[in-house]
């Protein structure tokens, strides 16, 4: 898929969703059926309620003991009622670290596009489902909307931390989360660009820098940040505020400023955070 402009109007078109048109175009090229590609979507959306599960319970910890208990921490203290996010934005927070703790434990998780980024998803659309009161079957369809929208920036771009920092990591995750929460709320397949755009938008420049090697710091509490990101960008979006650039150009401009960004900044601890005196501290601890 070249662009997700291109699967807007094939939705406009056909008046259909983009999810609809992902399912599609996924029947046509892989000759899998639809009943089976659903079924494994299905089974990634499984994976992602059983890890959010597991890592609120906050038993979880990397083998490094930087992380780990953060998400049962976020999540006690909404549940105290003092949380300045609020309740939905709180929990979606605590949602998205919880699956990032159980990654950073070795434990299973969809890597939604990576495995560093893996907590924004569901994170945001388990929220959604909760807010909205909708089926799981829309769940479901929505991630297909994701999984569109992922496969554009890995055409045009990248998901890779070590190729495009964590812009192509992150970024792309709040901008998939973003495109599928407007679907899930109703929004329209123009809707669906705007939110992945504004979430995109606001991680353009960030660099892969994690401490000591590991996916654990920063990348951990930056899920939660992009699970904000993301359903702030899909309530605008839904609001009707709109992008002045094109999603397709903002992906353009992310590639772009990967193959700029320094070597060091692109998953090999060599700069950002992991170079600061704790940071080398704790590599050589490990």
């Amino acid at each position: 898929m070249r662009t997700y402009q291109e699967l807007i109007e094939k939705a406009v078109k056909t008046n259909s969703k983009v999810s609809d048109i992902v399912l599609l175009e996924e029947i046509e090229k892989s000759g899998i059926l639809r009943e089976q590609l659903i079924e494994k979507m299905e089974q990634n959306y499984i994976v992602m309620q059983d890890s959010v599960a597991q890592g609120m319970t906050g038993k979880w910890r990397s083998l490094s003991g930087l992380v780990g208990g953060d998400a049962a921490r976020l999540e006690a203290y909404r549940v105290g009622g003092s949380s300045l996010l609020g309740n939905r934005v709180n929990q979606a927070a605590a949602r998205a670290i919880a699956v990032a703790e159980v990654n950073a434990g070795m434990g299973r998780i969809v890597a939604a596009p990576t495995a560093g980024s893996c907590g924004v998803l569901p994170g945001v659309l388990l929220t959604a489902k909760d807010v909205l009161g909708c089926s799981e079957e829309a769940v479901i369809m929505s991630l297909f909307t994701a999984a569109g929208l992922g496969m554009v920036i890995a055409d045009r771009a990248s998901v890779s931390g070590a190729e495009g920092g964590c812009q192509a990591e992150i970024g792309s995750a709040a901008g998939m989360a973003a495109a599928a929460a407007v679907e899930l709320a109703g929004g329209s397949p123009e809707g669906t660009a705007h939110a992945a755009t504004m979430a995109l938008k606001s991680f353009l420049g960030l660099v892969c820098d994690p401490v000591a090697g590991l996916v654990e710091v920063p990348c951990v509490k930056r899920n939660a940040m992009a699970a904000v990101i993301a359903l702030t960008s899909a309530e605008m979006a839904l609001a009707g505020i709109r992008s002045a650039i094109p999603l397709d150009e903002v992906i353009d401009t992310m590639a772009l400023i990967g193959r700029n960004m320094p070597c060091s900044l692109k998953e090999t601890a060599q700069g950002g955070l992991a170079v600061t005196p704790t940071g080398e501290k704790i590599r050589n601890k490990q």
